[in-house]
């Protein structure tokens, strides 16, 4: 699996707390290894957002992601609480 982030990802990813960005690191080091992992809770998004997905990296934190050719490739899109990312 290739992983590539956002600019929107990234700029959003420097303004969470040192403790939100280690837990995100985490989250997507166990994401890479296996995306379906039941913790993740990795599930397909509808309405505006229809044909990207999500994953949680912990109780209100999501990331938003586009998965290309079956997870060959995972372009990070979006991080931040479940108001602001969707």
């Amino acid at each position: 699996m290739e992983l590539r982030f956002h600019r929107d990802f990234v700029k959003k990813f420097k303004k969470l707390s040192p403790k939100l960005k280690s837990k995100t690191i985490s989250s997507i080091e166990k994401f890479s290894k296996n995306p379906f992992d039941s913790s993740l809770k990795n599930h397909a998004l509808k309405g505006r957002l229809l044909g990207k997905r999500a994953f949680s990296v912990s109780g209100d934190c999501r990331i938003i992601f586009e998965e290309i050719n079956n997870y060959v490739l995972v372009i990070m899109l979006d991080i931040g609480n479940h108001n602001q990312v969707y």
